[in-house]
């Protein structure tokens, strides 16, 4: 995820310097088993839901909260990734790139999508990626996990399951992996 951050930051290019450690492998553990819990509590099982990860950051969160829900539940819901560039708001400002494939192999209609996604920032990746789900079906209903919500929304979205609420700086970035979150800065 760093990297997609890195290549967009002005002047497009520059070394990401973590300066604080915020979670290590063993809470990020801790925060999606707690998630999982809540995803399954939430919505009275698994049942007619469906997670898809956004590309690229949000598809290891989805795979660690799958494996998660299969420990939970016994099996895990389907698993689906979903790429958003073209549907941003943002076209013409910066470089659209489509970063990975979209791979939804399930009939979303009804169903109960859960999308995971690293980091909830000003909220327009999570606005396009609404306006893409709208492409595969329409869903009962649509809920977010992400692993940090920094702040600093421009749009009214709220997340439903949060593994850390983090307050930032915006010239701050929050780098998630399984290994851990780091907060930093990107610099020439």
């Amino acid at each position: 995820m760093i990297e997609k951050e890195r290549g967009q930051a002005p002047p497009f290019g520059g070394v990401f310097v973590a300066h604080a450690r915020v979670l290590d492998s063993e809470d990020i553990q801790r925060a999606i088993q707690r998630m999982a819990h809540e995803i399954v509590e939430r919505n009275h099982g698994l049942e007619n839901v469906v997670l898809i990860g956004l590309q690229t950051g949000g598809v290891v969160v989805a795979e660690m909260l799958a494996e998660a829900l299969k420990e939970i539940n016994g099996s895990h819901p389907p698993l689906g990734t979903l790429d958003v560039a073209l549907h941003r708001d943002d076209i013409g400002m910066r470089p659209v790139m489509p970063e990975a494939v979209t791979d939804i192999s399930v009939d979303l209609d009804g169903a109960t999508i859960v999308i995971a996604d690293d980091v909830l920032y000003t909220g327009r990746t999570i606005r396009a990626a609404l306006d893409a789900l709208c492409d595969f079906g329409r869903p009962r209903e649509i809920q977010l996990a992400v692993m940090v919500d920094r702040g600093h929304r421009e749009l009214p979205i709220r997340p439903d399951y949060v593994g850390k609420n983090l307050p930032t700086r915006k010239d701050e970035v929050v780098d998630v992996s399984s290994e851990g979150v780091d907060l930093g800065r990107i610099e020439k």
